[in-house]
């Protein structure tokens, strides 16, 4: 499955960054091409918690609906998806010195077969790289600058 990771470093403190990134309401600020990020269960935060997402990568948008299939209150949050674009994503925290928070991320893809496939991974693989930079300084700067209320 193709994907990408990265570690992003923050001067905030670890449970202020998680509550963030956990908060479905903050997705669409932060993540690159993220359009909708929308509940779909009562549950909106831990495991089993359901949402149905957008994301536009180019002249496509990519549709989804992912499961918090991994969750550990201020170590881990990870969604899979259940229907739609196949996409794994996420996101494990860690102390790091002085107070900062580390951040380990992944998003992992898998296209679909035949020329479908290629013509989407033509459009996607280009700016997967570029995507996670500005995820990473979206992030950043949103619970740096305290508006990760």
């Amino acid at each position: 499955m193709p994907g990408v990771r990265q570690t992003v470093t923050t001067e905030a403190p670890r449970d202020r960054v998680f509550a963030y990134v956990d908060d479905y309401r903050h997705v669409p600020s932060w993540m690159f091409g993220v359009t909708k990020f929308t509940p779909v269960t009562e549950q909106t935060s831990g495991l089993g918690a359901t949402y149905e997402a957008s994301m536009k990568i180019g002249p496509k948008n990519l549709k989804s609906t992912l499961r918090v299939t991994e969750w550990v209150e201020n170590e881990t949050v990870v969604l899979t998806s259940i229907a739609g674009f196949d996409v794994q994503t996420g996101w494990r925290f860690a102390d790091g010195d002085d107070g900062r928070t580390v951040v380990d991320a992944y998003f992992d893809y898998r296209l679909p077969g035949g020329l479908a496939g290629r013509a989407l991974g033509a459009i996607i693989e280009p700016v997967v790289g570029q995507a996670v930079k500005q995820t990473e300084s979206a992030l950043r700067a949103a619970v740096e600058d305290g508006d990760a209320a």
